[in-house]
């Protein structure tokens, strides 16, 4: 079992970094064709929520590449050793509109590392603050929250089955075929080898098949907000994601009206929810 320096690890908290960015056009545009709308972005148009997520990617080298297609740990984010790191939930505040052609500034700054012991073994939870800025302007401010853990025992019992909270109001359904986790990995720039390579993903992590991107199930969620509700304002997102979404079946992206806002969630082929969000919306 892997030990934990906590103390060394809370080092980092508080460690900040900063980078600069545009608003890329072409990027907007193969956004919008991987997730296969009909329109075309221009330049001067809103960037969609939350496609902030394709700009400030992080380029390692590759000679700085781990074996699971990550960098290698250290540097920003602390040097936790334990095999799987997860990005498991996250919170936006979108204050103020980006558009395409901007120039940004994001800030980001790890604001806690804690330690925990679960069923599974050792967890470590790091929360990392962003905030994008045009100009003197925050545009967004988000908490993203990574979950490192060790790699589950052969004869670990498969997540817990949680049911989606209510019925959906709206729902579509989406096919997480290879080409759609390729566009989605090349789009964000991630090289995590469970979304592409199947042998990696079946016979080293032990999961059921290639996995969908936790991003990519969070910006389905409200690229359904967009379809459903198209005059909606989002003023804040949080989401959190509860089980794997393993490719080759087709799974729903599903939501419903509530007091403020909208509730939404991801559905596997078993009835499964794999992720659960909600939306706050501007009055």
């Amino acid at each position: 079992m892997t030990a934990i320096d906590i103390d060394h690890l809370k080092q980092w908290e508080g460690k900040q970094e900063s980078s600069d960015d545009v608003i890329s056009l072409a990027t907007a545009r193969a956004m919008a064709a991987t997730l296969d709308w009909e329109d075309i972005p221009q330049s001067g148009d809103v960037l969609p929520k939350p496609w902030h997520w394709l700009h400030f990617l992080p380029a390692a080298r590759q000679s700085q590449i781990g074996h699971d297609g990550h960098p290698q740990r250290g540097g920003f984010l602390p040097p936790v050793t334990l095999p799987r790191r997860m990005w498991a939930a996250g919170d936006v505040a979108f204050c103020a509109p980006l558009k395409i052609g901007d120039a940004v500034k994001k800030v980001s700054t790890v604001k806690s590392v804690t330690h925990k012991q679960g069923g599974t073994g050792h967890l470590v939870f790091v929360v990392v603050g962003h905030d994008i800025y045009t100009g003197d302007t925050l545009a967004i401010s988000e908490n993203q929250n990574i979950v490192y853990r060790e790699d589950p025992a052969p004869d670990a019992p498969p997540p817990k089955i949680m049911r989606p909270p209510a019925e959906p109001e709206f729902s579509r359904e989406i096919r997480p075929d290879p080409v759609l986790l390729f566009r989605f990995s090349a789009l964000t720039f991630n090289a995590h080898r469970i979304h592409y390579d199947r042998q990696y993903a079946m016979q080293e992590e032990g999961y059921a098949g290639l996995v969908v991107h936790g991003p990519l199930s969070a910006t389905l969620l409200l690229d359904l907000v967009h379809r459903q509700v198209p005059d909606a304002v989002v003023q804040h997102y949080d989401y959190r994601a509860v089980r794997p979404l393993i490719d080759g079946r087709p799974f729903q992206v599903q939501g419903r009206r509530e007091d403020g806002g909208l509730a939404l969630w991801v559905v596997d082929s078993d009835g499964a929810m794999t992720m659960q969000a909600r939306v706050v919306l501007q009055n």
